[in-house]
């Protein structure tokens, strides 16, 4: 039976962080879009490889590494440790939104979306980091039915998206510091 978090149109999670870097919307964008170097910024993929198409083109995809601890949303029943995911280039704007989507297994596009986008602003750019979950994965859909209740399901959601917030905040800073470090 599909929970409230698989019906169409709802919106599961959604952060959104934003900062001043100081290099041009074409420099920062250089930096974002090349999603192998993503272990220098990302709270949790270490980077990986793009296994398809043109590196940071829209149709790419990209393999990504990631790794958590037991430490966030410590009673949660995600996966800990290692694990990768394919993610697929869908908007890439030199300069403006470099967008992606997780794939499922099949290689189908889920309402997993990450973005950059950047905007001009005096002195350097805004760099804005996005994300929205609209119906679950495949993976949190398997949790959501199999291991938790109504209960379970909107606390793992509210603590999950403070999470998200927490990581997208911290991705930001650490790309500001990458791209003007140099």
């Amino acid at each position: 039976m599909a929970t409230d978090y698989e019906k169409e149109g709802v919106t599961t999670f959604l952060v959104r962080s934003q900062i001043f870097v100081a290099a041009s919307p074409e420099t920062v964008y250089e930096t974002v879009s090349d999603l192998s170097r993503s272990g220098e910024w990302s709270p949790e993929c270490q980077g990986g490889t793009w296994v398809r198409g043109e590196p940071s083109t829209v149709g790419a995809v990209f393999e990504g590494r990631n790794v958590r601890g037991t430490e966030p949303v410590p009673w949660a029943p995600v996966i800990r440790g290692e694990w990768t995911t394919k993610a697929e280039v869908v908007e890439a704007v030199p300069g403006k939104v470099f967008r992606w989507v997780i794939l499922t297994e099949a290689g189908a596009r889920q309402e997993s979306t990450w973005s950059f986008e950047i905007e001009p602003a005096e002195g350097g750019s805004l760099l804005i980091h996005h994300y929205r979950l609209g119906r679950l994965t495949e993976g949190l859909a398997k949790i959501f039915r199999a291991g938790l209740d109504e209960a379970g399901r909107d606390r793992f959601v509210k603590e999950w998206n403070a999470k998200l917030a927490a990581d997208v905040q911290r991705t930001v800073e650490r790309v500001k510091a990458v791209v003007e470090q140099g």
